[in-house]
């Protein structure tokens, strides 16, 4: 599912709401996770999973179509830890 899909069926399920006021609402969410997560703060939505920031440590990688080595900058990268709920869903339970 994309975001445009995600916006048109919470209008369809939600007839009170004017499309473009769903749209706000999924746009807001997203740059409120994007925001927390840049200041690393970590985001909890209860029974769907965690968003938060993981920091990788500088390293030296290979370019694989070289073979030559390569220094790969330290960089933070976001992460998801799937919720119970998600997870036994996921899993038919």
């Amino acid at each position: 599912m994309i975001r445009s899909e995600l916006i048109q069926k919470l209008a369809d399920e939600n007839p009170h709401l004017y499309q473009r006021d769903v749209e706000k609402i999924v746009n807001t969410i997203f740059e409120e996770i994007t925001d927390a997560m840049s200041h690393g703060d970590r985001v909890e939505l209860r029974g769907f999973g965690a968003f938060s920031v993981k920091k990788r440590d500088q390293r030296i990688g290979r370019n694989p179509r070289t073979g030559e080595s390569v220094e790969v900058e330290e960089k933070h990268v976001p992460f998801f830890k799937t919720g119970k709920l998600l997870r036994d869903r996921l899993n038919g339970n």
